[in-house]
């Protein structure tokens, strides 16, 4: 199985590459994204990595909190979307 894992407050110029490299020493990354704005195509600060489950609970252990390219990451092991109404 794996885990999908949510981080957040991640610097403006953080690449997917940046969170696969970072992520990369806990296990295996199946997949590692840092969201785009649409319009902009400017980061939104946050990305997504998902990785084997004993991978994913040692990096949210080891890297919420931690100081990465100059902010403190928030790390958790990411929750459904909520069901926005459309309009």
């Amino acid at each position: 199985m794996s885990k999908n894992i949510y981080v957040g407050n991640l610097a403006w110029g953080a690449s997917d590459e940046d969170l696969h490299s970072l992520f990369s020493e806990f296990g295996e990354v199946i997949s590692a994204r840092v969201v785009m704005d649409r319009e902009t195509g400017r980061s939104r600060g946050f990305g997504f990595v998902e990785m084997d489950d004993e991978g994913a609970l040692q990096a949210i252990e080891a890297l919420n909190g931690n100081n990465y390219m100059g902010r403190d990451l928030r790390v958790n092991e990411a929750q459904p979307r909520e069901r926005r109404p459309r309009y």
